[in-house]
């Protein structure tokens, strides 16, 4: 009898990148909180535009 290879269950591992790892959760880390900063640095910066424009009525 033969089988069928839609039914078969187990799938081959896929192969490690050389980013698998710590390195790249602390890569992925750093660069979250880069952005995150960065992201309050311009909000802020906006912020203080509009309390200067607002100003001026």
């Amino acid at each position: 009898m033969a089988t069928d290879p839609t039914t078969h269950t187990s799938t081959p591992e896929a192969p490690k990148t050389i980013d698998a790892g710590k390195w790249a959760n602390r890569r992925v880390a750093v660069r979250l909180v880069i952005y995150t900063a960065g992201i309050h640095a311009f909000a802020g910066f906006i912020m203080l535009l509009f309390e200067l424009g607002g100003r001026n009525k």
